[in-house]
């Protein structure tokens, strides 16, 4: 099982996040004006979803697509023991837990404009 979330005001406008096998777990809406830039919507739309299979490149690629690269959107799944990192056009993949795998990840976020405290994903 692969599963992840992608915040809707980060895709690039015209662009879909759909490919096959795609099924939807949640979608709420919350409240980041404490958190958000300047550049940022003050609400953040969540995006749950979830894949049987095993194409996370596929996943990760289609991501790469469709993110925003303006303020270092990224989008974050989780398929088995691996932990993937997707910015537009880059895509981080490495064990859950490998502090190295996280800390390339970050950087590239930190060089691409993601602030510091949104750099918090979960393993």
């Amino acid at each position: 099982m692969i599963s992840g979330y992608v915040i809707g005001e980060s895709l690039r406008p015209g662009a879909e996040f759909g490919p096959g096998g795609l099924r939807l777990r949640k979608v709420g809406r919350v409240d980041v004006s404490g958190s958000a830039t300047a550049e940022q919507p003050s609400y953040w739309s969540l995006v749950e979803w979830e894949a049987d299979g095993d194409d996370v490149d596929g996943l990760a690629r289609a991501l790469a697509e469709v993110l925003e690269p303006a303020n270092g959107w990224y989008a974050d799944f989780v398929a088995g023991e691996e932990r993937v990192v997707v910015f537009a056009g880059k895509v981080f993949r490495y064990r859950r837990g490998d502090a190295a795998g996280r800390a390339e990840a970050q950087a590239y976020g930190r060089a691409v404009g993601t602030p510091e405290h949104q750099l918090d994903w979960a393993e």
